[in-house]
Parts: C-alpha cells; sequence; structure tokens
C-alpha cells in the first residue's frame, strides 16, 4: 500500500507522489499511520509492527521510525528502549482526566475565538463543517474525523493565544483515539449526536456568543467522554 498524500477534506484529484517534496512525502506518511493508529487498527498496549507497517506503506524502517518519533511526542504511541513503540494504553481515570482538561481548553479556546475571529475564519469554518456533514451523509468515518479535528483547531486557533493553542496540541494526540472511538459507541447514536452539537458550536460562533459558546464546547467534551466510556 503506498502512503496516501491526500487531505481526507480535500476532493481534489491525486497529485503524481514523483513530483512532490521529501517534506511532502514525509506528511504524507505521518498522516497514514497516525489515521492507521488512530482509527484503531492496533489494540491499545499492542506493539507497532515496524515491519508490517513497512510493508504496508512501502517504506524503509527510518522514515517510519522518524514518523514513530512524531506520533511519540503526540502522545499517541510509546517508544520502548530498544524495543520499538507500542500504542499508548490509557486508563479510565486518564481518560476521564484528559477530558476534562481538555474541555476546559476548548471551552476557553471558544469564548476567546468569539471576541477575536475573522469573518474570513468563520467561513472556513463553515466551509469545513459542510465538508464534514457530506462526510456524515455518506457514514464515512474517515473524512468526518478529520474535518471534525480540524474544526476544533481551528476554533484554538482562532482564540490567538499561543500557550492555550500549545497546550492544546500536548494533549490532543493523547486522546484522539479516544475520540475517534467515541463515534462508534454501539448503545447510541453518537456520531448523529456530535453532528447536531456541531451545529450549535458553528451558530454560537457565527453569533460570536462567546459564554454560550463555551458552555457549548465543554458539554460536547463531556458527552464524548460518556460515549468513549460506553464503547470501552
Amino acid at each position: 500500500m503506498s502512503v496516501p498524500l491526500l487531505d481526507p477534506c480535500d476532493e481534489t484529484a491525486p497529485v503524481d507522489e514523483a513530483t512532490k517534496p521529501a517534506a511532502s512525502l514525509h506528511e504524507g506518511l505521518l498522516v497514514a499511520l497516525r489515521d492507521f493508529i488512530v482509527e484503531g487498527s492496533l489494540a491499545d498496549g499492542a506493539r507497532v509492527p515496524e515491519r508490517a507497517l513497512c510493508e504496508r506503506f512501502n517504506i524503509s524502517r527510518t522514515p517510519l521510525r522518524e514518523a514513530l518519533k512524531v506520533l511519540a511526542a503526540e502522545g499517541l504511541i510509546e517508544l520502548l528502549p530498544n524495543r520499538g513503540a507500542r500504542i499508548r494504553q490509557l486508563s479510565p481515570e486518564d481518560v476521564r482526566e484528559l477530558f476534562d482538561v481538555m474541555g476546559g481548553l476548548e471551552a476557553l479556546a471558544g469564548r476567546l475565538a468569539c471576541e477575536r475571529i475573522s469573518e474570513a475564519e468563520i467561513a472556513e469554518i463553515e466551509r469545513m463543517h459542510h465538508e464534514m456533514y457530506r462526510f456524515y451523509l455518506r457514514r464515512e468515518m474517515h473524512g468526518y474525523f478529520h474535518c471534525n479535528q480540524a474544526i476544533h483547531q481551528m476554533i484554538v486557533a482562532a482564540a490567538g493565544n499561543a500557550m492555550l493553542a500549545a497546550t492544546y496540541a500536548g494533549l490532543a494526540g493523547r486522546i484522539r483515539r479516544v475520540r475517534y472511538s467515541a463515534n462508534l459507541a454501539k448503545d447510541r447514536d453518537r456520531w448523529g449526536e456530535a453532528m447536531r452539537e456541531h451545529e450549535v458550536i458553528l451558530d454560537a460562533l457565527r453569533r460570536r456568543a462567546g459564554a454560550e459558546l463555551s458552555e457549548i464546547l465543554f458539554l460536547h467534551l463531556r458527552n464524548k467522554q460518556k460515549a468513549a466510556q460506553a464503547s470501552s
């Protein structure tokens, strides 16, 4: 399997990999490997099968290990001294604490974003929202999740607070697998619930209703936490 280089939210025609610079090829591998892990292809605590991944993505060990270092820094995996890597396993207490903190960070980001966001930024978030909705209607979780995460990241960026953005980025990777799996909860339509919550998020952002958006985002993360616990 060759490494995909396309943004799942961009439905333009493929680009010949031979014309792509090395940095883009590295980023393509990183995105593909991150998706492979986030989407549950390996169990929590499982060893990362380097040889199999090299064959899957048609790469050598060197770029794979460079990508694994990035994913370790993001908190998705753990590097084991002289023993490769394994998928980071979170305890129920870890999940609860991470969602509490992420909920607080996103709530603050929403409040600040409403004070500072430009019309162009709102328009881009709205465009991404509609793209996410198209993936939802087609029941394509892969593309939906990428757009979903992009929206949350754009709200954080619009807050215009570098310390907040750095703290958020430092925790987002650790909880990404859990956020993905929460949409798959079997005893409730969490995917549909999340889509409806995003409609409300977009409406509050358009109106620049900071206190309202702050509360909505916190409850959005709390609902995600409950769904994640139900699906585990």
